[in-house]
């Protein structure tokens, strides 16, 4: 539960939904290295220095979109996205184990030469001991995005807040604030406002997870200087759903 002051954490196991195309930094695919070096420096941070349980889920966006892929069978295509969302991890992971940062990667399909298959028990353990736990292959079952995957892992690990990490925007806006100056910044929300409002935070299905199990989500600019420290301290620093 969020705490009155914020001096010190707020929350103290979180997940943090980190999309593939954050990954890609300016150059817009694949992964840039620099700024993925960035987003591990921050995490291991928020775990070493906080002390928080932290658990990530990452997208793919940055290899494989489906959606770009008419032809293919639907179901298909969202296989070879999971496996973008391996890719990503191991990278991620990569990186904050070149920062002596433990972390342990968990694939919702099996890929036992470079991930741990998900097992909620395990992935909970892993926490308790410092561990950062990167949960990559989406749900393991098509149809259903890393949105969707990022809701049903925090339920199923009991964090106490989802963070939503955007790039270049610091919250919910009533409209896209890069292309209508005269958008709205939502400080607060609460989860009908995301299930029933249009609002492009997350997809419908993950959002009513997150709604039926009443799981706060923090929407943040994670391009911003300790963004990922200063959300979890202070969730005014970004909009808060719950």
């Amino acid at each position: 539960m969020p705490e009155d002051n914020h001096k010190g954490p707020t929350y103290k196991r979180a997940l943090l939904k980190l999309s593939g195309e954050a990954l890609s930094g300016d150059q817009g695919f694949g992964i840039d290295p620099d700024t993925t070096r960035g987003f591990a420096e921050q995490i291991a941070n928020v775990a070493r220095k906080l002390g928080i349980e932290l658990a990530v889920v990452v997208g793919g966006g940055n290899f494989w979109r489906g959606a770009q892929h008419p032809e293919m069978d639907p179901a298909q295509a969202d296989y070879a996205g999971m496996l973008a969302t391996i890719m990503n991890a191991l990278s991620l992971q990569d990186h904050l184990e070149k920062l002596r940062q433990p972390t342990r990667v968990m694939s919702a399909i099996r890929t036992e030469q470079v991930a741990e298959p998900y097992i909620r028990r395990r992935a909970i353990r892993h926490l308790e001991k410092g561990r950062v736990v990167i949960f990559a292959g989406g749900t393991g079952n098509p149809t259903f995005t890393t949105d969707t995957a990022a809701a049903l892992r925090s339920v199923e690990i009991g964090a106490d807040v989802l963070l939503m990490a955007k790039n270049g925007v610091d919250g919910v806006y009533s409209a896209d604030p890069k292309s209508d100056p005269s958008a709205e910044r939502y400080d607060r929300l609460n989860h009908l406002d995301i299930v029933n409002g249009g609002l492009k935070v997350m997809d419908s299905t993950a959002a009513t997870h997150a709604k039926e199990y009443k799981l706060p989500i923090i929407v943040f600019d994670v391009l911003k200087q300790n963004a990922l420290e200063e959300v979890l301290k202070n969730p005014n620093k970004g909009t808060l759903i719950d």
